[in-house]
């Protein structure tokens, strides 16, 4: 069965394979193999979502996968309905596949047994696989070689599971891990890089990864005042300055312009925002291909 669940999963040859077929999805206008049954895929987002819940839908039907689109406001979640029981019915009603994004940590840990793929879109603060594998992608279009790379990921790290995720995705092919960030956010805990000054972090990054404030999991409000965040923390006018002249920045977006980075700075040269959200895309539709088994596929769980 071809979850992706978290990042830590996926051997280097397994994460080769699915970005050489995004690639190769993006070389070839979005054409890709569809499936010769009706298949049916069941998006399950308990957390607001612009981007990936779209990026998702987007590449299904690219796939030419039947859509159904699942909101907990109007769905037995209302009477006391589990997730589990959610997507065991799914599965019984003939769902082939869930993609699923919940505010709770390691929430798949309550689906076993669950006889269909499952695709994390994001649980709490742990792990977002697509979002990872999207941002390696877009690094490896700049850079072709991580070994030896430098990525800065700035911010609010302790909430972050686009964090946790690239982290363990980056040093796991290669890259070297810097963090910075205010020091309430800084987490202990979180491994494969260490924390460094705001400046620093910018001065030695090939990638300036920025991240967003997720004031949803913050049990306090932030103490600073958002212009003292952007001058203390954020990516401003004058820190860009202090890039590497071939260095770009990544955001995961949805972007605080002014606070996080500096509004003039993300739609500029170095910008690769809006291409991460291009290659979301395609890399869901090599997912999903992946997840489905579209076609067949060897004993190291790679399409052949």
């Amino acid at each position: 069965m071809n979850h992706l669940l978290t990042i830590d999963t996926l051997e280097p040859e397994l994460v080769d394979h699915l970005l050489q077929r995004a690639q190769h999805v993006i070389d070839d206008n979005f054409n890709f193999p569809v499936p010769k049954e009706k298949r049916f895929v069941a998006n399950l987002f308990y957390e607001p979502s612009t981007r990936t819940k779209f990026s998702f839908e987007i590449a299904e039907k690219r796939l030419g996968l039947h859509v159904l689109n699942f909101e907990a406001e109007g769905s037995s979640v209302q009477k006391g309905e589990s997730l589990y029981d959610t997507v065991r019915t799914l599965e019984a009603i003939g769902a082939n596949v869930v993609v699923i994004r919940h505010n709770q940590d390691q929430y798949f840990n309550e689906l076993k047994g669950i006889g269909i793929p499952i695709l994390n879109a994001g649980d709490g603060c742990g792990n977002h696989p697509t979002q990872s594998l999207l941002d390696l992608l877009t690094i490896r279009q700049e850079f072709i070689v991580l070994q030896g790379l430098t990525v800065a990921i700035i911010g609010d790290v302790r909430h972050s599971r686009v964090a946790r995720s690239n982290a363990s995705l980056l040093r796991k092919m290669g890259a070297n891990v810097l963090f910075s960030g205010p020091e309430q956010w800084m987490d202990d805990e979180m491994e494969n890089g260490y924390y460094v000054p705001i400046d620093t972090a910018v001065k030695e990054a090939d990638v300036v990864m920025m991240l967003r404030i997720q004031h949803e999991r913050h049990r306090n409000g932030m103490d600073l005042m958002k212009e003292e965040y952007h001058q203390r923390y954020g990516l401003t006018v004058e820190r860009e300055k202090m890039m590497k002249s071939q260095s770009i920045i990544l955001h995961p977006a949805p972007v605080n312009r002014g606070v996080e980075i500096a509004s003039e700075l993300v739609e500029s040269d170095r910008s690769r925002i809006f291409k991460q959200m291009n290659n979301g895309v395609a890399v869901r539709m090599a997912v999903l291909n992946w997840s489905l088994q579209f076609e067949e596929v060897g004993s190291n769980g790679i399409i052949t």
